[in-house]
């Protein structure tokens, strides 16, 4: 919350330069991916299990919204170049975090689960609980493109261009996306799209007006098919090119006034569509390879496998105090000031710089050393003020699980 409140208000990011000076990206990242594996090989037993029947899904729920927190943490710092570079060889493994993430948006799935319980009024904690984590896949979908977009602008690595060009074709799937839309669906006749974590009715007047992710995925695009690298690397075959030449009918003025910046993919595809461009030259290439994913599922295969068997509650729930003790680790982690205790220096007043020790108590985010500066400090502080309080009521809205 500091990190987006700090980017958002274009304050000092020190927990950006702290995450990169103390070396902690790779660990973000093998931390989500870590979520994303239990995801997939833990959670869908645990909800088969027919005596499973928790007292409080808290536990879960915080598993699964840690995922979340990361992917947003990860979208605001990977902003800056420097991110990149600290993140070394895990940008390899948050390139194929992101492909995976991109195939199932591009397939609407996410989008689809998303929705599935939408109007049921009697259902159990358990279906309730992996509905929120449909729809939490949906927004971390969402934010892998814009982190996929810093990582094809910043990143450097032969490595990295070459899984995202080569091994997961990423240009192509960015196409399927734009084609698809998942973040606008229609609605008895009422066009909806998700902006800011909701979907919202769109007016007719303002349909053809770019929302920020569509701007996500063709900035990313433009990267990936423009960047000089990346076109000696991308293999401009007849499937790749019928592909990227699809583009070509949502490049409108209507969308190019929004985003100038397509002028030249517009003039590069006009190109292309009457050339054929050279193959890539084949080269000799030492490719690193991603090695998180793997090497969790290694390390707990055995694990999972003995889980698959439990089929009663008595041989495999976890004891309340087990579950009391999780619960409360989790309240810690995120517990505000506990990560203030971790801030550098004292803090400071956000009008006169001075030792400040009372606090904002709408958004507990900005300190003030006395009324008089809170008052003159308001009307700069009033929009993150607003961003930070509506990013907290909508956590805490996520928290409200029935149990």
């Amino acid at each position: 919350m500091q990190a987006i409140l700090s980017a958002s208000a274009m304050h000092d990011e020190f927990v950006k330069e702290l995450l990169v000076s103390l070396g902690k990206i790779p660990v973000l990242v093998h931390e989500m991916i870590l979520v994303e594996v239990w995801k997939q090989k833990v959670f869908p037993v645990l909800c088969q299990l027919q005596d499973f029947n928790p007292k409080s899904t808290f536990h879960l729920y915080m598993v699964i919204h840690h995922e979340a927190t990361i992917i947003n943490l990860l979208e605001t710092i990977l902003f800056h170049k420097d991110s990149c570079e600290a993140a070394d060889d895990s940008l390899l493994d948050l390139v194929d975090y992101c492909h995976r993430k991109l195939t199932l948006l591009a397939s609407e799935a996410t989008k689809d689960r998303a929705v599935t319980l939408d109007g049921q009024t009697q259902i159990s904690s358990i279906e309730e609980l992996q509905a929120q984590s449909a729809a939490l896949e949906f927004e971390i979908s969402l934010k892998a493109v814009s982190v996929l977009g810093y990582m094809a602008e910043h990143a450097d690595s032969i490595s990295v261009i070459n899984r995202m060009l080569c091994t997961h074709n990423l240009p192509c799937v960015l196409v399927q996306l734009i084609e698809s839309c998942p973040w606008s669906r229609s609605r008895n006749g009422e066009v909806e799209k998700y902006i800011n974590g909701k979907w919202q009715r769109i007016p007719a007047e303002d349909r053809l007006k770019m929302t920020k992710l569509d701007g996500q995925v063709w900035l990313a695009l433009y990267r990936l098919i423009l960047k000089e690298e990346c076109q000696r690397k991308y293999d401009f075959n007849s499937f790749n090119k019928n592909q990227l030449l699809k583009l070509r009918a949502f490049l409108t003025d209507v969308l190019i006034d929004q985003l100038p910046n397509l002028v030249e993919l517009q003039r590069f595809l006009a190109h292309l569509a009457v050339t054929d461009p050279a193959p890539p030259k084949k080269e000799l290439v030492l490719e690193q390879i991603p090695e998180m994913w793997s090497q969790i599922v290694r390390d707990n295969s055995g694990k999972w496998k003995a889980i698959a068997k439990y089929q009663v509650k008595e041989t495999f729930s976890p004891s309340d105090s087990d579950l009391q003790q999780q619960a409360q680790r989790l309240a810690e982690t995120y517990n505000l000031d506990v990560m203030e205790r971790l801030l550098p220096e004292k803090p400071k007043c956000g009008s006169c710089g001075k030792e400040a020790s009372k606090r904002c108590s709408r958004c507990l985010g900005e300190w003030y050393c006395n009324r008089q500066c809170q008052v003159k400090h308001w009307p700069k502080h009033k929009k993150s003020c607003q961003l930070m309080t509506e990013t907290m009521e909508r956590i805490q809205g996520d928290r409200l699980i029935k149990t």
